[in-house]
């Protein structure tokens, strides 16, 4: 089971578990400064789920475009995750970004 973060937008903030490839819950929460909620979003998303962080194979996390600050903060929170629980980290683009 991976974690999906994505605070690339500016007021809304996307967590999601997926599993095998594909999303099994999806939750999200707009705010004036969305990354405010991003830790009780994902702890939410756990819960709902039962799913504890240990039961996770990685935490993948939007790089953007988006939101500087946005971004750093996602990154910060799984890297953070990554480091607490002994889980693999990494960046995804955006599914909308233009291929070159």
């Amino acid at each position: 089971m991976i974690l999906h973060i994505d605070t690339s937008g500016r007021k809304i903030i996307k967590v999601k578990l997926i599993d095998k490839g594909k999303a099994i819950k999806e939750m999200s929460k707009e705010n004036e400064f969305g990354s405010q909620v991003l830790l009780p979003l994902i702890e939410k998303l756990m819960k709902s789920q039962k799913i504890n962080f240990k039961d996770l194979k990685g935490i993948e996390v939007e790089k953007g475009p988006g939101s500087f600050t946005g971004l750093r903060v996602g990154v910060s929170v799984a890297n953070a995750l990554g480091f607490a629980f002994g889980i693999p980290v990494n960046g995804k683009k955006l599914e909308t970004e233009l291929q070159y």
